[in-house]
């Protein structure tokens, strides 16, 4: 913990970029290489992890002071609690009993190319059979629950690194 609380407020932001990039590149890696089809809330879940990516990557090139920390740290916690959301609604949907769960529908492909927006989140986070199935487990926990562990620690140090008191640098 020591080493964390001496890393600068861009190097902890770039460590929460990296941590971005390795979930993104595992998932990249399990659809690509493992064969494992990513649902549309899979898919959602990326879009939060990018998000969250892509805030760290603005907060390190920034290197903020003052009022603006607050203003990533706000981005970080919106796109965690996004990330979570969507990881929380897809376990929910694996949880449910067989026969409860909605049948598959169309592609996320699909619906981007016929529907309005509002429409295709309303629909994804509905839930459909693709999302219930579990093809992939690591420790007893299914992707999306790595997902709501990754998440939630990688948005809390996002958080902590950018609302915490820095040491004051001496520069001669």
């Amino acid at each position: 913990m020591q080493a964390l609380s001496n890393l600068s407020s861009r190097g902890a932001n770039l460590l929460g970029l990296f941590a971005c990039v390795a979930m993104l590149a595992y998932a990249y890696f399990s659809q690509y290489v493992l064969h494992l089809d990513p649902c549309p809330l899979c898919i959602f879940q990326r879009v939060g992890v990018l998000a969250m990516g892509a805030v760290f990557l603005a907060a390190a090139a920034h290197d903020p002071r003052g009022a603006a920390r607050r203003v990533y740290a706000l981005l970080m916690a919106l796109a965690a609690g996004a990330t979570i959301a969507v990881a929380v609604r897809h376990l929910w949907i694996q949880s449910l009993p067989p026969g409860s769960v909605p049948v598959c529908g169309a592609s996320l492909k699909f619906m981007l190319k016929v529907l309005p927006l509002s429409n295709v989140l309303s629909k994804v986070l509905n839930g459909s059979g693709e999302c219930a199935k579990i093809t992939w487990r690591f420790l007893g926990l299914s992707m999306p629950a790595w997902v709501l562990i990754s998440a939630a620690v990688t948005g809390g140090f996002g958080i902590w690194a950018n609302l915490r008191r820095l040491r004051p640098v001496l520069r001669f």
